[in-house]
């Protein structure tokens, strides 16, 4: 037990340098007004009141419709490709989902660059459209560019807690409800789907909360025209150098992460993923 104890020593002392410590400091500019001198601070609600501002309704509006459109895309590409992945044996299922996660071993923001190639006014997608005969087409800079981003960079994350769900589910139980007179609508509906939920909501809530949360992709694909709530904090913390309002706007999302985590135990408590 001592030699369990001292092993977790580096541990807590990492975590309370680079999780506590930030989060305090976060909270504690969240709820003052004294900008970066925390001697001349005091409490203040201002920062929390800044966001009824329209310029900073909009950010949050666009940020949670681009969450909302790439979540609903990664889940309709997301479901079939893990339950296909499921149809395998363990072997194959294990190659298939290396595969899903290799590129997420490369860096966001190469991932992000290629992407700049792929749809820029003289990249890949409208060479092969000019080889094809048809008009070549603008995307870069449009939200079109950073949902294309956020769904290639986000979907794994819709794939693996969905595929973890629909592993641990029994066979027999369609083969019960092909028996009792399902078909395959009905049995994929009340069994298989039923079953995967708890994965559903892990993948659903994981993809939201990273695609409203991003900032270099909305970014580079953006050109900085399309501003996400990261893009807001990174420039209240970065350029304008508003810690208290940045620190509120993060604040927030750290409480609707908690809460979301907390959801997700609740409804799945053997979560595994």
């Amino acid at each position: 037990m001592k030699h369990f104890r001292s092993m977790t020593i580096p541990y807590i002392v990492w975590a309370l340098a680079f999780i506590v410590a930030p989060f305090v400091l976060i909270i504690i500019y969240a709820f003052t007004d004294g900008g970066l001198s925390l001697t001349d601070a005091s409490f203040s609600l201002d920062s929390f009141h800044d966001m009824i501002d329209p310029l900073y309704a909009t950010v949050f509006a666009r940020s949670f419709e681009t969450g909302l459109i790439t979540t609903a895309v990664c889940f309709l590409l997301g479901y079939p490709m893990a339950y296909f992945i499921t149809k395998f044996d363990e072997k194959v299922q294990s190659i298939l989902i290396l595969l899903t996660t290799i590129p997420m071993w490369i860096n966001l923001l190469l991932r992000t660059y290629a992407w700049i190639g792929i749809l820029s006014d003289n990249g890949i997608l409208n060479a092969v459209l000019k080889s094809l005969g048809i008009q070549p087409i603008s995307v870069m800079y449009t939200g079109v560019a950073v949902n294309i981003g956020l769904v290639c960079n986000f979907l794994p994350f819709m794939i693996l807690p969905i595929h973890t769900s629909l592993s641990k589910m029994d066979p027999s139980l369609l083969e019960a409800a092909y028996d009792l007179g399902a078909n395959k609508v009905q049995a994929f509906v009340k069994v298989v789907f039923k079953y995967s939920i708890p994965g559903v909501l892990n993948g659903v809530i994981l993809t939201f909360l990273m695609a409203i949360s991003a900032f270099v992709i909305p970014k580079l694909l953006g050109g900085g025209q399309y501003t996400l709530l990261g893009n807001l904090i990174e420039n209240q913390f970065i350029s304008v150098g508003n810690w208290n309002f940045g620190s509120a706007i993060s604040f927030i999302l750290a409480i609707v992460i908690l809460f979301t985590i907390s959801f997700l135990k609740r409804v799945d408590p053997d979560d595994e993923t």
